[in-house]
């Protein structure tokens, strides 16, 4: 199997990264190409991939073709590939935010085999979680394939596409809300006196470790705020300050201002 990649940005280079990492594909079988020649050039000098010679050679060569580039780059570039991609007829997947299954088939001049791919900004060190949806052409097996390539920088979850909104904003969104959290618990440390690298670090695997909690203890959140909180303890204090200030609201809102956003892209 060959993959291609249009676009070498941030996520491709991480999802690189992550194949070649995991051993799932002969780096020389995956091939990339960007209108920066330097981001090629500088995937393929860390990990050995293939530079493409353009956009069409790429997607008349392999069976996966990803399309990792800026939404707006949608509008040009798939009319631009559309006769050599119904030429090979591969599996396309697009990561482009807030482009749906329908609004790629009609810029092509055929219907594809065609998965969306929701990842976030954690692939960059393998902790993303991506959701996946596919439109009626993709068999099993390839959608298995998309399944184990996106498995190789995080977890991967298969939604129905009219929840894409709703998992960008709890999912794609949340990590620079986490990293606000994450922030400001290492200044609180600062302001008591602590180094804001020692703070940092604490609060990051505090962090860490609370997800990790949550993913793997079978119990409800509130279950292990309750074990945190001793009766007229500290951490009870601290837990109603932020009920005070309305803490759960405003990251409620926060998610609600995102996904009206990109409802309107």
């Amino acid at each position: 199997m060959k993959i291609g990649f249009i676009g070498a940005g941030n996520m491709a280079s991480a999802i690189v990264k992550g194949l070649v990492g995991a051993e799932i594909i002969d780096s020389k079988n995956i091939s990339v190409f960007d209108v920066d020649k330097d981001r090629s050039k500088a995937l393929a000098k860390e990990f050995g991939v293939t530079v493409s010679r353009g956009e069409n050679s790429l997607a008349g060569d392999c069976d996966v073709v990803v399309l990792a580039v800026k939404p707006y780059v949608l509008d040009s570039l798939l009319p631009k590939i559309s006769r050599a991609l119904e030429k090979k007829n591969p599996l396309v997947v697009s990561i482009a935010v807030g482009k749906t299954l329908r609004y790629i088939e009609d810029l092509l001049s055929y219907s594809p085999a065609l998965v969306r791919v929701m990842p976030n900004i954690n692939a960059k060190v393998g902790g993303a979680m991506s959701a996946v949806c596919k439109n009626d052409k993709v068999s099993d097996e390839q959608f298995e394939s998309v399944k184990e390539i996106f498995g190789c920088v995080g977890g991967v979850i298969e939604i129905s596409e009219a929840q894409f909104s709703t998992f960008a904003a709890v999912a794609s969104s949340s990590p620079a809300f986490t990293y606000m959290y994450i922030d400001a618990l290492a200044r609180s440390g600062v302001k008591n006196g602590m180094s804001k690298a020692q703070a940092l670090k604490i609060a990051a695997q505090s962090v860490l470790g609370s997800a990790k909690m949550i993913l793997e203890s079978d119990e409800h959140p509130w279950a292990l705020v309750d074990q945190v909180c001793s009766p007229g303890g500290t951490t009870i204090e601290g837990v109603a300050s932020l009920q005070t200030n309305a803490f759960e609201a405003a990251v409620i809102n926060a998610v609600d201002a995102v996904i009206a956003k990109d409802k309107k892209i």
